[in-house]
């Protein structure tokens, strides 16, 4: 059984409690952000992470240092880890929703997106495999939106936790239908097999849709939690 905590939080404000957990690169992160709005995500996203990982690993959110050097490039803007750790962290955000998910050795992927977004038939052929396509094929345009954007959550969930984004193309995974329990069904890449893939759909929060994946051959046990400064 594989455990995944999932934190949910809204913007948090640009108060001192919180910015003081930023060390000297996540500060020039955060002050490079032009909107407001993106700083705050930014910095919530951090205070989650550093705030469960000091829960996970003893000691105060002030103590925990993260190294996010990007494998392809260097520059300290990949996914956040504990050097000396086995915790896992993914973070996502859209509208005012900031997630963040953690597990312990086991690759894991977090996306949410807000359901308001609308799916035209240039995204759907874009995205989606071909047994996606016939599977939205007849919906209304409110229904296919709701249903693409279940189908979205999914792949950029299991595309986070291979570490390769959207380096994997998406017409080549394939997830069981949008109103059946999550699944990977079939993948044309190598850094997906599906006997070796789990993931689920999320609550969430009202108006977005999201999914969680973990690289893994045991069941998921996914815990949501509203996390409250």
């Amino acid at each position: 059984m594989t455990e995944i905590v999932v934190r949910w939080s809204e913007p948090l404000p640009a108060e001192d409690r919180y910015l003081k957990l930023l060390d000297e690169l996540e500060r020039g992160r955060y002050d490079a952000y032009r909107l407001e709005i993106d700083q705050r995500r930014f910095l919530t996203g951090r205070v989650l992470a550093k705030t469960l990982a000091a829960e996970r690993l003893g000691g105060a959110a002030e103590s925990v240092r993260f190294d996010a050097t990007c494998d392809d490039c260097g520059k300290p803007h990949g996914r956040p880890r504990v050097p000396g750790s086995d915790l896992v962290l993914s973070i996502s955000h859209s509208g005012n929703l900031i997630g963040l998910a953690v597990a312990d050795g086991v690759p894991v992927g977090l996306d949410v997106e807000t359901a308001s977004r609308k799916a035209d038939a240039s995204l759907v052929e874009y995205a989606l495999s071909p047994a996606e396509r016939e599977a939205v094929a007849g919906l209304s345009d409110e229904e296919r939106s709701a249903a693409f954007f279940i189908y979205w959550t999914r792949k950029e969930a299991v595309m986070k936790a291979t570490g390769k984004g959207l380096k994997i193309p998406l017409q080549s995974i394939t997830f069981s239908r949008y109103d059946a329990p999550a699944e990977l069904v079939a993948s044309g890449d190598e850094a997906l097999d599906p006997a070796r893939t789990r993931l689920a759909d999320l609550k969430a929060a009202d108006g977005h849709r999201a999914a969680v994946a973990a690289l893994t051959t045991g069941s998921l046990s996914v815990t949501e939690e509203r996390w409250l400064p």
